[in-house]
């Protein structure tokens, strides 16, 4: 997957089956699932794959315990099916996760127990195993550093655990295997319509030359997430909200607050929420809050009433309390919500299902939606392009298609940090042989070598120190600190790969350590 190939084929095609706006996960799995139906596919990503929401999940491919709670059997049980299809199709990155549910009062192990078995039912023949009430011993031996004040009993469930940005790459990546043309740093400036006032086109620019380029197509499809108003601004003369942005925060601590397998959840918090504190990458990943926010960026930022809620909250269930001093990462992240029919509905209420809409121009708008359900969405969308007419019908081929690099991965594998990487492993040791300087760790203190970082550059279209760091080599998610430190060495490279200047470098470390800021606590800025 190269930029200057997926440029040239954008400057060569006239007509597009579908256009695509947007590069998150609806985007880029509605481009996989019409490219792999025999559709003329483009998408175009204002910056880059997964920047905004669809990297900063909480990294679980999930039924969602909590729509269990809320009686939302039908979501639940299409997600616990996507589940078992992205674990079988992405089986590089998906993983069976453990979790355990510490019970501090004598009713809670039947009734999460209860729930759960409902669970288990509702993802038949594809559970990833079956849930059980556990002794107190059992939950303290499976949460070795699990707070043992007051605790009664433990449950634990299993659910799916995944690496997101990871995820979208590959996603793009097989799309273009299937034909699309997929791009990043294209923006959508306008939308072309014709004089019956349908949308038949996009107009985009590119963020690197300022060229602008009319793509025209049958299926125009809006897939910018929280951005999802301001392309219906193009759209609509009556303006009205389409999407509420909710945020959410996470932070990473040290292996050494939650050390084993199993991930802790807590299924009612003093707000009501569900916290999670999940393995990921030998970090452990803690969150998430739920804040409706008036406006959305790029880059958002963790409120301080967040940061504190998540550490308040697992300080009081850990008995090694993490501080502030050990957060070695802080991510936030907007939900795009589909906006409520009455205002002043608690973010809680707000459907997580997806919505359609298709506008009285044409266009294909999809808000709402989560990780785990990507492939059905975009299933969806691309059936009600042809149900409205904009495209001949064929049918949708990608539950039984295997994302780039699936490959069956141990536990065992997973202990070489390169798994991600999936049937491309051998191609990154081979860089890594054939160049020594390669071998080298982006970091010291960290397993990621310059070999990802070049791989990163060749064939996953990265083109800032921010995509490599950020969403190709997860450091900036995992250790902020280290990932500034790393940020020349990587910005010398990229000036290489793509034949950048030394101005050109400079201003890349200057950007990225201003993205990096959102992701340290504000007295270490």
């Amino acid at each position: 997957m190269k930029h200057s190939e997926q440029l040239l084929k954008l400057k060569n095609t006239e007509n597009w089956d579908v256009i695509i706006i947007g590069g998150g996960a609806s985007g880029l799995g509605t481009a996989l699932d019409a490219a792999s139906r025999g559709y003329k596919t483009i998408l175009v990503e204002a910056v880059d794959f997964a920047k905004g929401t669809s990297s900063r999940s909480t990294k679980l491919v999930h039924g969602g315990v909590r729509y269990l709670e809320q009686g939302d059997i039908h979501l639940v049980r299409e997600a616990l099916k996507e589940r078992g299809i992205m674990a079988k199709n992405a089986g590089h990155l998906v993983k069976n996760q453990s979790f355990v549910i510490p019970n501090y009062n004598w009713w809670g192990g039947s009734f999460y127990t209860i729930g759960l078995k409902i669970y288990d039912l509702l993802a038949g023949n594809l559970s990833l195993g079956s849930s059980k009430y556990i002794s107190k011993k059992k939950a303290i031996e499976m949460l070795p550093n699990v707070e043992e004040n007051g605790l009664v009993s433990g449950v634990i469930y299993h659910d799916g655990q995944f690496d997101d940005s990871r995820l979208a790459i590959n996603i793009a990546q097989t799309a273009v295997e299937k034909g699309a043309c997929v791009l990043n740093y294209i923006k959508a400036i306008d939308l072309l319509k014709d004089d019956k006032n349908q949308v038949i086109g996009v107009q985009v620019q590119d963020h690197e030359t300022g060229n602008k380029y009319d793509l025209k197509g049958s299926a125009i499809i809006n897939a910018t997430g929280v951005f999802t108003n301001a392309i219906m601004k193009l759209n609509d003369k009556v303006y009205k909200k389409y999407i509420v942005p909710s945020q959410g925060i996470h932070l990473v601590f040290d292996k050494s607050f939650l050390p084993g397998e199993h991930a802790l959840m807590i299924p009612k918090t003093s707000d009501g929420r569900v916290l999670f504190a999940v393995p990921w990458h030998n970090r452990i990943v803690v969150g998430t809050t739920d804040t409706l926010i008036k406006k959305h960026s790029l880059e958002p930022i963790a409120l301080e009433s967040e940061i504190e809620f998540v550490l308040k909250t697992a300080q009081h269930f850990l008995a090694k309390k993490p501080t502030r001093a050990d957060v070695l990462s802080v991510f936030a992240g907007l939900r795009p919500l589909a906006a409520p029919k009455e205002e002043g509905k608690s973010t809680k209420e707000v459907s997580r299902s997806h919505k359609i809409i298709v506008s009285e121009t044409g266009l294909i708008t999809i808000t709402g939606g989560k990780w785990t359900t990507y492939r059905k969405i975009a299933e969806d969308i691309i059936d009600k392009a042809i149900a409205t007419g904009k495209l001949p019908e064929k049918p949708s081929v990608t539950e039984n298609l295997a994302i780039h690099g699936n490959k069956a991965t141990t536990t065992l594998d997973r202990e070489n940090h390169l798994y991600i990487y999936g049937v491309d492993i051998p191609k990154i040791i081979e860089l890594q042989q054939n160049d020594s300087q390669l071998k080298e760790k982006v970091h010291p203190d960290h397993e990621f070598t310059m070999a990802e970082v070049v791989w990163a550059i060749r064939y996953e279209m990265a083109r800032t120190v921010d995509d490599v760091l950020a969403r190709r080599v997860r450091l900036l998610f995992l250790d902020a600190r280290a990932a500034i430190q790393s940020s020349e060495k990587v910005a010398r490279v990229l000036a290489k790969e793509l034949g950048h200047n030394e101005a050109w470098v400079n201003k890349e470390i200057l950007n990225f350590k201003k993205i990096s800021k959102g992701f340290l606590l504000p007295e270490f800025q």
